[in-house]
């Protein structure tokens, strides 16, 4: 098994459509074999002192894929590239992280 945490930042003011986007789309990737987890995650605001300033502009993507292979089709998949399309202006930048559990 994998994780994956995918941040995705958007322009000012973009980050509810984004949301909206992949709401519709997250059906589809919890279809995908392979697919543990996935789904869509905003910094939230705590009085916790060590963490982190709280992005406005950014999503994050929290994924768990049964293998790198999974997550490989995964990326190429018909409906991924769709949705890719679909918001490429409602991004405006993009950090993968892929980890294994230690």
């Amino acid at each position: 098994m994998i994780h994956v945490i995918a941040t995705i930042q958007t322009p000012f003011g973009r980050r509810d459509d984004l949301l909206a986007a992949f709401r519709e789309l997250i059906p589809q990737v919890r279809a995908e074999a392979g697919c543990i987890e996935y789904g869509t995650a905003v910094d939230l605001a705590t009085p916790i002192a060590v963490a982190a300033a709280v992005r406005d502009d950014a999503v994050s993507v929290v994924e768990r894929w049964e293998s790198v292979e999974a997550l490989q089709a995964h990326l190429v998949a018909p409906h991924m590239l769709r949705h890719r399309e679909r918001v490429k202006d409602m991004v405006s930048g993009v950090e993968i992280r892929v980890l294994t559990p230690a």
